[in-house]
């Protein structure tokens, strides 16, 4: 009678702890993508919270995707998800997808799904392609196809997530977010972040447990003419983070070269952007290298980038995943910051880094206020 009570009481415990165990792979008030519905709650949302699935009105020439970056707590594994949605103006071709970067091999799978299997989530950023989800706190994969298996699933804790300091434009692009027919917007999700998990692809393992991860994502039309692109959250400071994107925009027959960016550091947000009161100074100083200097209202902060190895990704044009990209994810940057008399606040470097540059980057301004 003893066990069979303690087995009854384990039981009860099971009932109500299962479906909490099983939520993270749930979509809370989901919607699929091709069971277009008509949400004016949904809209005044996601103008709020550019985390969230921001194409449920769209059809075609429409992408969105959210970029994960996984770390290991030694370093010696570094591995990228992005997944999302192609929607090209020939509807055939119109797909999900999850592409996969190794930044220890430099290689990089596409893995594409049919449109109908992709959902999202109505309440929070959640999203289901097939049987893999992804959503801010968890991550799950489950790919069988031709080309690779890969299954595993990573958890997220102690996010920082992005405040721009100001509750009427909440997102790092500040009121840019508002500016119509642009080709493409951009949004951070969390500026850090822990991990615990594994992920197996193909034969080979990769632990993740008190690793360090990042989010951020892109949606609209098709990605800038050119741009430069550099993120790291693995310093020898474990609490800081930083990123700049510079991009040459068409916008209305012209175009316009803007910048924004944050660095994260002693629990503080320095932002820097075009719209705000900054300065950037750009130098190339060779096809992979880079320096720069950007001028805050309190700080200077100087910049050197390297470019490592790079993998070819598929990238966004009129919708269509058909463009390629280089990416690496083991470059090197070295940061210090002053502040205005002069005095290093803090000088720091990292050989685990991401860097794009992409197009015509060389003709990009030097000077950009």
């Amino acid at each position: 009678m003893k066990y069979k009570g303690i087995r009854h009481f384990l039981l009860i415990v099971l009932v109500f702890i299962m479906p909490r165990l099983t939520t993270a792979q749930r979509l809370e008030k989901g919607t699929a993508f091709s069971q277009y519905k008509f949400t004016p709650v949904y809209n005044a949302k996601k103008v709020g919270n550019t985390s969230i699935f921001q194409g449920n009105n769209e059809t075609e020439k429409y992408f969105e995707g959210w970029y994960f970056k996984m770390v290991s707590h030694d370093g010696s594994s570094i591995i990228s998800v992005i997944p999302g949605i192609s929607l090209p103006a020939d509807r055939k071709n119109q797909h999900a997808f999850i592409q996969i970067i190794n930044g220890s091999t430099a290689q990089a799978s596409y893995h594409s799904f049919p449109i109908g299997e992709f959902s999202y989530s109505r309440k929070e950023f959640a999203v289901k392609i097939g049987n893999n989800y992804f959503s801010k706190d968890s991550l799950v994969l489950n790919i069988q196809d031709s080309n690779a298996s890969i299954t595993g699933k990573i958890k997220m804790t102690n996010t920082v997530d992005y405040k721009s300091g100001n509750s009427l434009v909440p997102g790092i692009m500040g009121w840019y977010r508002f500016v119509p027919f642009m080709q493409c917007y951009h949004g951070v999700v969390s500026l850090t972040h822990k991990l615990n998990g594994h992920l197996n692809i193909n034969e080979n393992s990769f632990n993740f447990d008190e690793g360090k991860g990042y989010i951020e994502k892109d949606w609209g039309k098709s990605m800038p003419s050119s741009w430069i692109w550099m993120q790291s959250n693995h310093f020898r400071d474990s609490s800081a983070s930083f990123m700049l994107s510079i991009a040459d925009i068409p916008w209305l027959g012209n175009t316009f070269t803007g910048y924004l960016g944050f660095f994260y550091h002693n629990n503080k947000i320095h932002h820097f952007a075009t719209y705000r009161d900054t300065k950037l100074h750009l130098n190339i100083a060779e096809s992979n290298a880079l320096n720069i200097k950007i001028q805050t209202e309190k700080n200077i902060i100087i910049l050197q980038a390297v470019s490592n190895n790079t993998a070819l990704l598929k990238a966004p044009q009129e919708g269509l995943m058909d463009r390629r990209i280089p990416e690496s994810i083991d470059a090197r940057i070295k940061i210090t910051m002053y502040d205005n008399d002069g005095r290093i606040v803090m000088k720091d470097s990292t050989s685990i880094a991401g860097l794009e540059m992409v197009g015509d980057y060389e003709k990009l301004p030097t000077s950009l206020k």
